[in-house]
């Protein structure tokens, strides 16, 4: 979820106070923390609290996010934080969110992995792309091709295909990375 994504005079109207730019706001981002709350709370029955959370502080300050391309990874953040809290409250214990997140942010889990188990993960990583996505990661890593043939063979732009192809890579990093 990049701010590409988002529309920046969206975001824009957001911060400067339009109400109906941040109800629109609010519902596209919706989705992409529902997910990022599915991959990050241990708890299923978690989610639904940790997505309001999060789009209530989204609402409460939209006005002070200083860069709108960090929209993303301000998100990713505060629904970690969300869930860290949600599950110290279910056990009673509390939490230094902080370290927490620190040892998150350092787990190296993924350079210890056997090299089947990687596969089988990138595999799983390529499949829950979106179709659009998916494919120009397909053409690109594992058929070779360039970007040239794969913007002539999808009838796309150069610009279109490397757009996709960074968004492709970025949500893979972020699948198994979570």
């Amino acid at each position: 979820m990049y701010a590409s994504k988002y529309d920046l005079a969206l975001i824009e109207a957001a911060r400067g106070g339009d109400r109906q730019a941040i109800v629109s706001l609010l519902a596209v981002a919706q989705p992409n923390i529902r997910r990022y709350a599915r991959r990050s709370c241990n708890a299923a029955d978690d989610v639904d609290d940790v997505v309001q959370e999060t789009l209530w502080l989204l609402h409460r300050r939209v006005g002070t996010l200083r860069a709108l391309s960090s929209i993303s990874g301000w998100l990713v953040a505060v629904v970690r934080r969300e869930c860290l809290r949600m599950a110290a409250r279910v056990m009673g214990k509390p939490v230094n969110l902080d370290e927490a997140l620190l040892d998150a942010a350092n787990d190296d889990r993924l350079t210890h992995l056997p090299q089947h188990e990687l596969r089988l993960d990138l595999s799983r990583a390529i499949q829950s792309l979106p179709e659009n996505y998916r494919e120009v990661v397909l053409l690109r890593d594992i058929e070779e091709m360039t970007i040239d043939d794969i913007a002539a063979t999808l009838n796309l732009t150069r610009e279109s295909v490397k757009g996709r192809l960074r968004r492709a890579r970025a949500l893979l990093r972020e699948y198994l990375l979570n």
